[in-house]
């Protein structure tokens, strides 16, 4: 073979190996999408649980820290009002239920009792039957359960001081209502989409946390105040949320920072 033949040659192998490297980079990037990294925190939603009816705190069942089952007692504020109030309303309806039946025998006697007299009788034995559900609602108040199993984030009253009606008395995290907050560049946020898988690293911690992308919220941060121009849309970020299954969100804790990993 001469001399120009054999350059010939080797020109193209080389485009031809050239080419195949780039066919094979082009099916490499199609089939492993670029993963996409920013920062995050965990966010926790706290249940306040107070109760309705104001009084001095007599019992505080937890201390923070305690992991509590639904259920289960957490306080309790002085009752002694509200058991007066029960038993007196208990006493009334017992009278009154007498006396409307005393009215409603009487009744089937002509000229025995009048229309009226029965008729008032029932009227105060209802009114009494709703001051016996108030007064009872009213004492069960005062004593309030776990209504959702959790962690005791913190308690805001001691033993003995005064509790405002409405004031929450201690603060729980249940697992399910921690979360993982990030915000994505405006330039990757159309990649993403809800219900697909994410990691989230944690310092010191080997292994990453499995979560799944919950939520995109569909106004931008840090938005300039008149136009989108081409540069402010680089500085443009959504904030996203993660969460997790009850297990893996119970080893988070809020505050903490991360870093969220879309992608495969």
């Amino acid at each position: 073979m001469n001399k120009r033949g054999d350059t010939t040659f080797a020109r193209n192998g080389f485009l031809h190996l050239s080419g195949a490297i780039l066919l094979l980079g082009f099916f490499s990037s199609c089939g492993h999408p670029e993963r996409i990294q920013v920062q995050g925190y965990v966010e926790g939603e706290f249940v306040y649980v107070s109760s309705q009816l104001a009084g001095p705190l007599q019992s505080l069942d937890v201390q923070r820290g305690m992991q509590m089952k639904t259920g289960e007692p957490l306080f309790e504020l002085d009752r002694t009002v509200e058991k007066a109030a029960l038993d007196q309303a208990q006493a009334s309806l017992a009278f009154s239920e007498q006396d409307w039946k005393r009215q409603e025998d009487l009744s089937l006697t002509p000229g025995s009792a009048s229309t009226r007299d029965l008729q008032l009788s029932r009227s105060a034995r209802d009114q009494d039957v709703q001051r016996l559900a108030q007064a009872q609602w009213n004492f069960t108040q005062k004593v309030q359960a776990v209504p959702q199993a959790g962690l005791v984030f913190d308690t805001l009253y001691r033993q003995g001081e005064w509790v405002e009606a409405g004031h929450p008395v201690v603060v729980l995290l249940p697992p399910e209502n921690i979360e993982v907050r990030a915000f994505v560049p405006e330039t990757q946020i159309g990649t993403i989409h809800p219900g697909e898988p994410v990691q989230v690293f944690v310092d010191g911690v080997a292994e990453p946390f499995k979560g799944t992308l919950r939520y995109i919220f569909p106004q931008a941060e840090y938005t300039p105040p008149v136009i989108y121009s081409q540069e402010s849309r680089s500085k443009l970020v959504f904030m996203v949320e993660v969460d997790f299954d009850p297990e893996t969100a119970a080893k988070l804790h809020p505050g903490q920072p991360v870093d969220v990993q879309f992608g495969p």
